[in-house]
Formats: C-alpha cells, structure tokens, sequence
C-alpha cells in the first residue's frame, strides 16, 4: 500500500477530493493521510498530489504487519497477558516486573 500524509490545508484539501473521487483506489482515510492502494493509478495519484503540493505531501511504501510473523512470541505473549490484567490502571512496566515478559525498555531497543 501506499501511505499519503499531508502537512498543509491546500495538500488535505487535494486529498480528500482525490479520495473521494477515486475510492476505489483508496483503502482508508485518515484525515490528514489516507492509505492508496499499490498500484500504477495509486502510484499516480500520489505523484500528481506530490507535484502538486511538494514538500507538503509525503509519500511511503508500506507493508501489512502480521504479528504472528514480524513480532516475536514474547511480544504478542506480553500484550495478550496485559490485556488480561486484573487491573486497567497498572502501567506496563509495573505489570511486567518480577515476571518473563520483556521490560518495555528491551522493546524500545530492539527492532523487530
């Protein structure tokens, strides 16, 4: 896919009449940014936005996260368990002293 952000009036005033008459090529819209499907129309809408507006629009490729592939087992282990926890008020790293889970400063460090 293809991330669309915009840092001026005039840039999301483009998008969101670009989104709005081609949604077919649009997955989601975010206000501000919206997600374009990866290809060539999508490509061109995001170039024409950029020529438009330059240094007001950016433009990034991205990637569908799977969490069951890109992030570690003690990761997904550690959200499921504080999700579960018995206490919604408990910061993370509160809940996760004296056990397994990772401190969320090792997560911070370590790129997936």
């Amino acid at each position: 896919m293809l991330l669309v952000v915009t840092y001026s009036r005039r840039a999301r005033e483009t998008l969101r009449n670009a989104c709005r008459a081609h949604e077919d090529t649009v997955v989601r819209r975010f206000g501000r940014a919206a997600l374009l499907r990866e290809t060539e129309y999508g490509a061109f809408l995001a170039c024409r936005l950029r020529e438009r507006h330059a240094a007001d629009v950016q433009v990034e490729r991205t990637e569908p996260f799977n969490e069951f592939a890109d992030a570690p087992d003690a990761v997904r282990e550690a959200a499921a368990a504080y999700e579960d926890r018995e206490s919604p008020n408990t910061p993370y790293d509160r809940f996760a002293a004296g056990t397994e889970h990772p401190t969320s400063e090792a997560m911070r460090e370590r790129d997936l």
